[in-house]
């Protein structure tokens, strides 16, 4: 990500960010949560097609579905997040990308969306949740950063059973969160979703990873998939050509 300061506004400072080696223009929040590559790996795992919808849920200020737009053309894709701020910021970042046709951001709760919303039949949803587990985690002071990243009235079960309750049948719910919830998240997917498939990130080789990525099949039945993984960062400190392909060019990510 390349980032420049911007102005203040309302007594808001600003950056204007780059992602996707610049394809993806960002304007976020100086303060408080601040994007990371967690939701490019996040779109980079869709398997989304050209006339298929896709939901974005907890879409903050539009990174994944942005970098989602950019990488397939001719999918449609909603945005839900309950931050009216970072969903007006998520919309102005689709105006300046030239995407606002096709990827809409709307504000509300993702257990009782929008009416736009409500009637679901999504071919994909995608989702990076608050990593935290409510009582088990210091909030931040910030409260756009408290709701990012520590679990407020949706602990993570009745987040993804909402994500589901979203899907048509036999469509793909993918989900970027910390390795060590890997249990509570199989837990909540179980009767619900099946053909799961687990991508660990590993930050280089030999360590253990911090984030793994979810891909689960609505009203499936198959086994899961545990794959080799994606190692990130190089002896150097740099990326990996994988890790690079998906960051700065916005290769998929094939499962």
């Amino acid at each position: 990500m390349s980032s420049d300061p911007s102005a203040a506004a309302d007594g808001v400072a600003f950056t204007a960010d780059t992602l996707l080696g610049g394809r993806v223009i960002l304007k976020q929040p100086a303060a408080g949560y601040r994007v990371a590559i967690d939701p490019v790996f996040l779109a980079a795992a869709v398997p989304a097609r050209p006339g298929e919808r896709v939901l974005d849920a907890g879409s903050g200020v539009g990174a994944a579905a942005l970098c989602l737009a950019a990488r397939i053309d001719g999918i449609a894709i909603e945005g839900l997040d309950i931050d009216a701020d970072l969903a007006a910021l998520a919309r102005d970042n689709a105006g300046a990308g030239g995407c606002a046709g096709r990827v809409r951001f709307h504000i509300g709760d993702l257990r009782a969306p929008p009416p736009e919303l409500r009637s679901g039949g999504f071919d994909h949803v995608m989702t990076n949740p608050p990593y935290l587990e409510a009582g088990h985690a210091s909030r931040s002071p910030h409260p756009a950063k408290a709701r990012a990243t520590v679990e407020g009235a949706v602990p993570l079960a009745d987040w993804l059973h909402s994500c589901l309750r979203l899907l048509r049948p036999k469509g793909t719910l993918t989900l970027i969160h910390r390795a060590d919830r890997l249990g509570r998240i199989l837990a909540a997917l179980a009767g619900g979703a099946g053909t799961i498939t687990l991508l660990p990130l590993w930050p280089r080789a030999g360590v253990p990873a911090k984030r793994v990525i979810v891909c689960a099949t609505k009203g499936a039945s198959g086994p899961a998939r545990l794959l080799a993984g994606l190692v990130l960062h190089d002896g150097h400190g740099g990326y990996t050509a994988e890790a690079d392909a998906i960051l700065r060019a916005g290769a998929g990510i094939d499962f």
